[in-house]
Parts: C-alpha cells; sequence; structure tokens
C-alpha cells in the first residue's frame, strides 16, 4: 500500500482523538495503539506494511523533534545502538522524520518490565536476584564494547517476555538529549532516573560505562530489597545521597544475605568511579563468580568477599562520607593500604644534623670518629653516612647543617643530646600540628539551620566562619516555604574554613491546578493530566444532553482544585444523550400517550381524523413507534375523532323514491326501501328512518318508507 510520505491513514482520513493513531508514518509504519508515555515519547503498538510486522514505534514529543541539535544527536546515537546486536538488547529497525514527527522503530516485545516484576514479587533470593541480572549485564557488556553507554538503566527500560526472554530498550536516547548541556544536581535538568544516577552524573554529567556499572549495581539491589537504597522527599535530596553516602549493604534490609553479595553490590555502586568495575563485562565475571558461590550454597566465602570490597569501601566501613572533602580517603587513585598510609601519615625525608668534628671531639672521645648519623626514608630503612677525619676538607657546620665560621667549636656531649631531643621533640609536634592541619584543623564544621529563614541560616554560617550560597529551591509537605530545607554539606559534616554551604529553600508544598478539561477528549484529557504532574483515574461515564460523546462533562477533583503532584483526577465523560424507549400507543387514549411521551422529554404533534374503527380520543396511528428516541425529538399521533357523521336531511316526505334515494346517498348513507303501513302503491316518501334531522355516521343504511 503505497500512501506517499507523510502522516495518512490508509484512506487520507484525518483521525480523531490522538492524532496519531491510525495513521501511517512515510506510508509503512500503522500506529494501531499507544501502549505507553514517558516524558521523552509516547510508545505505540505498529504495523510495518512493507514487511507485515508488529513493530514498537517510539514517536518523541514535539518539544523535542523542533530542536534541530537534538534531532542531529537523536540521529547519530539512534545509528549507535542499531549497531548493537544481542539477543538481549530490543532491537532497533529504523528511523525517520515524517511531517516534523520524529520517530524510532523497534523490535516489539511483549509481556511486562522489570518494574512490574519487583513491585509484584520481590525481594529475590540472592540467586534469583543474580541470575535476573546475567541477561542485563551481557546487553549492557555488548553495547560497552561496541562504544555505546546506555546512561538510564533502570527496571522501567528491561522489558521480560511471557516466556522470560529479558531485553534491555532504549540504548543512547539519553546522550541525544544531555549532549551539549551541563546536568547536574544545582543546574539544569538531571537525565535518567534519579533514584539509579551515578554521582559523577549527579555533579558534572559526565558518564561512561561506569555509570552504567553504578545503575545497574541499584537495580541489584532493588531486586535483592525490594526498595531503592537512597530515599528522599524530593529527587535534589535523593541526587545529594548518591553523592555523599555509600548504598547500604543489601543484608542491612533483608539479614542473611552472603557477605560476598554485599560485596558485589559495593563494588558496582562505589561512589569513587575508579574503583567500579571498568564496564558492564568486567561486572557481569564478578557477578557470575557470586552465582557459582551461591549456586554451591556458599554462606560465607572470605576470599571472594575480599576480592570485591572496594578500598574506599573498607576504609570507609561502608558508612555515610565523614571525612572533609579532598582527604585522601575519599581519593579515585587509591592502591595498596600500607602505601596509601605512608603517603597520608609519613613526614618528608629528614636528615638527623651531624656536628663537626674538632679537637674538642677528639679530647673528649679519643678519636676522630663520629657515630653513625640516620637519614630516614619514606620506607622506613636507614642509610649510615659517616664523618671525614679531615677538617680541611669538610667546613665546620653548625647544629642546623649550615657552614660555621672556622674557630668554633661544637656544643658538650650533653649538651648536644638535650639538643637533639628538643629538636627531635619540635620535629614531632611539628609532624602532628601539620597533620592535624591537614586532617582536620583547617575544617569547620557545618552548623544545623535547617528549618530556619535564608536570614537566620546566613548569620548561624556566617558566624561559623562559611559563606552561603543559594540553590534551586525544593519543595517539601513538612518544612514551610522560604524555610531551609536542605544543605549541601549537610549538618555535622565538615567543610574548610571560609568554604560554602549551599542552601536548599523549601518552596512549600508542591501543588498544581487541576487543568480545565471540559469539551476535550479522554486522550486530550489523559495528555493535558500528565503535562500538569497529575495522573488520569480510570474515567467514569455518563449520559449528557448537551456535551458530545467522548468529550470531558467535568473532573473530580474540580477544575482549578490544587492538588499534590501524582494525584489521580477522574474525568467524567460524556455518552452522549441518554436514550429513551417508547411503546406503541395504537388504539390506546391519547391523553396518556401525550403524558408520558411529554414527561419523558419527547414532544408530541397530534392529529385528528375520522375512524370507523377507533374510538374517538385514541390513537389511530403513531410515528415512530419504537425507540431508542433522544430528549426532543418527536413524535407523531394520529387521534381518532370517531365516525364521521351526516344528518338526515328535511323536506323527503311526499317525494318520489328516485329523487330520495339520490339525496341520501350523495351523504355517503346506504338506502334501503320499505313500504308503510298504508301502502297505495303511489310510489312517494311517507317516512325514513332515522328520522329527518337525526346525525348517524356516514354509510349507516337509512329505510324510506313509500305510500
Amino acid at each position: 500500500m503505497e500512501q506517499g510520505r507523510g502522516l495518512t491513514d490508509p484512506d487520507g482520513n484525518a483521525g480523531s482523538g490522538d492524532p496519531l493513531l491510525g495513521r501511517s508514518l512515510d506510508g509503512r509504519y500503522l500506529l494501531q495503539d499507544r501502549i505507553a508515555r514517558g516524558g521523552m515519547a509516547s510508545v505505540y503498538e505498529a504495523k510495518d506494511l512493507r514487511l507485515d510486522r508488529t513493530v514498537a514505534v517510539k514517536v518523541m514529543h514535539a518539544n523535542l523533534a523542533e530542536d534541530r541539535a537534538f534531532l542531529d544527536r537523536f540521529v547519530q546515537e539512534a545509528r549507535a545502538a542499531a549497531r548493537v546486536v544481542n539477543p538481549h538488547i530490543v532491537a532497533v529497525f529504523d528511523q525517520g522524520e515524517a511531517d516534523g514527527v520524529v520517530y524510532l522503530v523497534m523490535e516489539f516485545v511483549p509481556g511486562e518490565t522489570l518494574r512490574d516484576l519487583i513491585a509484584r514479587e520481590a525481594p529475590f533470593t540472592p540467586l534469583q536476584a543474580v541470575e535476573l541480572m546475567d541477561p542485563i549485564l551481557q546487553a549492557l557488556a555488548a553495547a560497552h564494547a561496541a562504544g555505546v553507554v546506555h546512561r538510564d538503566v533502570k527496571p522501567e527500560n528491561v522489558l521480560i517476555t511471557p516466556d522470560g526472554q529479558v531485553k534491555v530498550a532504549d540504548f543512547g536516547l539519553a546522550k541525544a538529549i544531555s549532549a551539549d548541556t551541563q546536568h547536574t544536581a544545582t543546574g539544569g535538568v538531571l537525565i535518567g532516573t534519579v533514584s539509579y544516577l551515578a554521582p559523577e552524573a549527579v555533579l558534572d554529567g559526565r558518564t561512561d560505562a561506569r555509570a552504567d556499572v553504578y545503575s545497574a549495581g541499584i537495580v541489584l539491589y532493588e531486586l535483592l530489597t525490594g526498595r531503592k537504597p537512597h530515599q528522599g522527599e524530593t529527587p535534589i535530596q535523593v541526587a545529594y545521597r548518591h553523592v555523599h553516602e555509600d548504598v547500604p549493604p543489601p543484608s542491612a534490609a533483608v539479614p542473611g544475605i552472603a557477605p560476598y553479595v554485599d560485596a558485589l553490590v559495593a563494588r558496582a555502586t562505589a561512589r569513587e568511579r575508579d574503583q567500579r568495575p571498568a564496564d558492564a563485562s568486567v561486572l557481569l565475571l564478578q557477578s557470575r563468580r557470586v552465582r557459582h558461590a551461591l549456586a554451591e550454597r556458599i554462606a560465607d566465602e572470605p576470599d571472594l568477599t575480599a576480592d570485591l570490597t572496594p578500598l574506599a569501601h573498607q576504609l570507609r566501613g561502608g558508612e555515610p562520607d565523614q571525612l572533609p572533602p579532598g582527604d585522601p580517603y575519599t581519593r579515585t587513585d587509591l592502591g595498596r593500604t600500607d602505601v596509601f598510609e605512608r603517603e597520608l601519615f609519613a613526614p618528608e625525608p629528614t636528615r638527623v644534623p651531624i656536628p663537626p668534628v674538632t679537637p674538642s671531639n677528639v679530647a673528649e672521645h679519643g678519636s676522630f670518629a663520629e657515630p653513625a648519623a640516620q637519614t630516614h626514608s619514606p620506607s622506613g630503612s636507614a642509610r649510615t653516612y659517616r664523618t671525614s677525619t679531615s677538617t680541611a676538607t669538610h667546613p665546620p657546620h653548625d647544629g642546623v647543617g649550615t657552614a660555621r665560621p672556622a674557630g668554633r667549636t661544637g656544643a658538650p656531649p650533653r649538651r648536644r643530646s638535650r639538643w637533639l631531643l628538643l629538636l627531635a621533640l619540635v620535629l614531632a609536634l611539628a609532624v602532628g600540628g601539620g597533620a592535624w592541619w591537614l586532617g582536620v584543623g583547617r575544617y569547620s564544621q557545618v552548623p544545623g539551620v535547617l528549618k530556619l529563614s535564608q536570614g537566620e541560616a546566613e548569620s548561624k554560617l556566617a558566624a561559623a566562619g562559611l559563606r552561603v550560597s543559594i540553590g534551586p529551591g525544593a519543595y517539601s509537605e513538612t518544612v514551610p516555604a522560604g524555610l531551609v530545607l536542605a544543605t549541601d554539606p549537610e549538618a555535622g559534616e565538615k567543610v574548610l574554613d571560609g568554604g560554602t554551604v549551599q542552601l536548599t529553600l523549601s518552596l512549600g508544598k508542591e501543588r498544581y491546578d487541576v487543568p480545565d478539561l471540559r469539551g476535550m477528549t479522554e486522550d486530550q484529557a489523559q495528555d493535558a493530566l500528565a503535562e500538569t504532574k497529575l495522573v488520569a483515574a480510570p474515567s467514569q461515564e455518563v449520559y449528557h444532553e448537551k456535551v458530545p460523546a467522548g468529550r470531558v462533562i467535568r473532573s473530580n477533583p474540580a477544575t482549578g482544585e490544587s492538588v499534590k503532584p501524582g494525584t489521580a483526577v477522574v474525568l467524567v465523560v460524556s455518552l452522549g444523550p441518554k436514550p429513551i424507549e417508547i411503546k406503541d400507543w395504537t388504539g390506546k387514549s391519547a391523553d396518556k400517550a401525550t403524558q408520558v411521551l411529554s414527561k419523558a422529554g419527547l414532544k408530541v404533534a397530534s392529529a385528528e381524523a375520522y375512524s370507523d374503527t377507533v374510538a374517538a380520543g385514541r390513537v389511530i396511528s403513531q410515528d415512530p413507534t419504537v425507540g431508542p428516541l433522544f430528549r426532543g425529538d418527536t413524535v407523531s399521533l394520529v387521534v381518532s375523532k370517531g365516525p364521521e357523521l351526516v344528518t338526515i336531511p328535511g323536506g323527503l316526505r311526499a317525494t318520489g323514491v328516485d329523487y330520495a334515494t339520490g339525496v341520501l346517498e350523495d351523504l355517503g348513507l346506504k338506502v334501503k326501501i320499505r313500504h308503510s303501513d298504508a301502502y297505495l302503491g303511489l310510489g312517494f316518501v311517507s317516512s325514513v328512518s332515522p328520522g329527518e334531522g337525526e346525525q348517524v355516521p356516514i354509510g349507516s343504511t337509512v329505510y324510506v318508507y313509500l305510500v
């Protein structure tokens, strides 16, 4: 079927409701049913007319389709995703644009999402969880090998067919949205679902394969526990916890989970991305080691746990980060623990000063030889140095290693020992003081300012030597508008003296007015609710005499009512006028028929007619005789006046029989001749019956008596 380029239905007609339903894209993909709608696109079940197969067509929302830069990125990423072939990846078949509609054609996967499965059956056993993750990691590994990063790994993007096949969808689409844009927790838009975002995606928006690994680790945690690891009243609070708090071990929520399973989750969700597996293929191998141990029913495997537990997680003990920014414990280039500790605590190499050799030394010690002095290296080894026996080749030195004028002698041995002890003490204090300053001495503790006004919070932070910045506001159900809802860093955390604390001010309760949906189609109203962060509840259908069928009469909550985001709004949709069933009133009382029909909202048009068979006042005929009719429709009744009557004329007596017969028959009467009792054969009328002046129905018989 060739229909040309653009949006047409097979007959060239425009659609109704959703303008895309029943249309074909590029004359090839016939959109049959909308099966999903998200923030970026709507997904339709469609028929590929050329290859006669069912496909899924993702149609980008109009605001994205109008962005030329987005279109270029979208095409590039769609091509990259199409190159990734794996049985656990939803295949990309085609991409195109038709009259401003940007679309992507994919493999149609019937069934449900992993989100549906989690809602119904989680938490899963550890073995079930890692087995569910295996095909997901296979899909991500294939993509990472091809240089494609998913960027939006979450249960909603994992599809499960009725026969148990697992497929990952939407590769590369997040990048088309996020390219050339900074997406951080403090500026811009977070791409991807905040519950699954890696810390680096929150901080600077730059992601690689390790961000997918982090998201996969969050999905694994959710499979094991049935809930997400970080909760918050607002998305920004959840994002903050991803940056500043480790994912807790699953065994804290579900006791009995093996330590090496905790370690696998900790490795995948390490906040320092250098400590995560480099890509999904590495995580897949680690996951399979864990799956093998679980299949063997090994309760604890210390070596496997040690291999998987990230170093920084060991040092923090899995607790929320309490170290100040820049502390070496948060570095991403950690090596072995002992090397790390030496780098943190060892002082610079220090050489102990060597007193010069003088005659007094010789007199006191009996030799020119000076005891060995050691230079300490960071590794802890000691190298030995000895003075020369010739003072001519080595100028005299003072106590700190600078040249002294000739002729001065060294300090006496006892004084020199005290001096060395004092110097060692000073060095120890200097090293300790330096370590204190580098560690915690130069940090201030953030005071608690939650639920204070902006001015009060700024004053309290200024008193602590800290500066203030104001971040984006956030809604709260408990903190009134204008008060401090959150701080970054949080209260009690350490921050450099003079550092900046960002305040998040409450916007108050998040509320949205129910839009005016009256007169819209049901699909249009549902779209309008989605744009207002409200959801459409199952519609209620009622008859309405004025609102056309399929249009919204009203909503509950009503138009203009302020409600929470996510509130379910019931649409009251018209079925059109209520049909009225009628009965046939033929032969029945016309007055009663008129009363009943009028009460039902129908109009009655009556006409009268003579009837020899229907009594006066009854219905001779009715139009229409059956329903349904609708309020305001007309029913026509023909009401009987009874038979038509004529008057027997006077002046018939003494007239001839032929004359009298003609007059009566002209009135529609039947005539019968009879002889009167005084009949003489003259042929004149002596009387008629009924008598002259009486009324009789047309067609009645009149007897004419002759004399």
